[in-house]
């Protein structure tokens, strides 16, 4: 359940960066832009070097022992008393919601629920700790969104996605009939059932399509990659971005940015 009464730090002069497994390894473009958009910010990016997993398969496979060894291996990263910040709901919903009772009477019981409170999805907190102001500098365009189940449950950042792009002059959002169904993915459910998987991103593509939008963004690169990788595999015009890579893109003059 996402947090009722949410107080936000004030902007703060560093973070920590998770940057979760699926944009290591696939999505690496949408790290980046969360890393610029912050930097353009004026903070400091701090990316702790041995961040792996969070745990969220095997947690939501009920494997919970072998979760609490992944995710006891990152409480170590984040010594500083920074806000972390990660780039999905998902991820950010095992780390924020699940962490308190995944460790709860255990040794790093304390430490658990210290990070817990500590981690932000990056799109809230680049428009309620931020307060980003975006300038769009793209031409027109015509986009739908999706937000991940956990980001609107867990996290709670439902609207948030919406309101950034309602900054971009140019954009111009598309609501989709289904904004509150799964998209099907769930991690390892796309794997444990998938004939029910594949036929809630049909209708979830189906969606995005009737829309008359050819491209959407998400919140959370597995469901970019399902939705994404559907519309692909049956035919359908419809791509996909993170929606960090997109707002990047749609702000940037061309400046990098650097990780440490």
């Amino acid at each position: 359940m996402a947090d009722r009464i949410k107080v936000y730090p004030p902007k703060p002069a560093k973070v920590y960066f998770f940057g979760t497994c699926l944009v290591d390894l696939l999505y690496p473009e949408a790290g980046l832009a969360g890393i610029q958009l912050l930097e353009r910010e004026g903070i400091d990016v701090l990316f702790p070097q041995g961040q792996t997993c969070c745990g969220q398969p095997a947690y939501t496979s009920g494997y919970h022992d072998e979760a609490r060894a992944v995710a006891a291996a990152q409480l170590d990263l984040f010594p500083g008393d920074w806000p972390i910040v990660v780039p999905s709901g998902s991820c950010g919903g095992m780390m924020r919601t699940h962490y308190p009772a995944l460790f709860r009477d255990t040794p790093q019981q304390d430490r658990a629920t210290e990070i817990a409170g500590r981690v932000w999805e990056l799109t809230d907190f680049l428009l309620n700790v931020c307060h980003i102001r975006l300038q769009d500098l793209g031409e027109p365009t015509t986009v739908a969104m999706h937000t991940s189940c956990s980001a609107r449950r867990e996290m709670g950042v439902a609207g948030v996605g919406p309101t950034l792009l309602g900054q971009l002059s140019n954009v111009t959002l598309k609501e989709q009939v289904r904004a509150e169904e799964c998209c099907g993915f769930g991690g390892t459910f796309a794997v444990r059932h998938p004939e029910i998987s594949g036929a809630m991103v049909s209708e979830k593509v189906d969606a995005l399509v009737d829309t008359g939008a050819h491209h959407f963004v998400t919140t959370d690169c597995g469901c970019l990659m399902n939705i994404a990788g559907h519309a692909e595999k049956s035919a359908r015009p419809l791509s996909g971005q993170h929606i960090l890579s997109f707002l990047w893109e749609r702000t940037s003059s061309g400046k990098g940015g650097n990780v440490k």
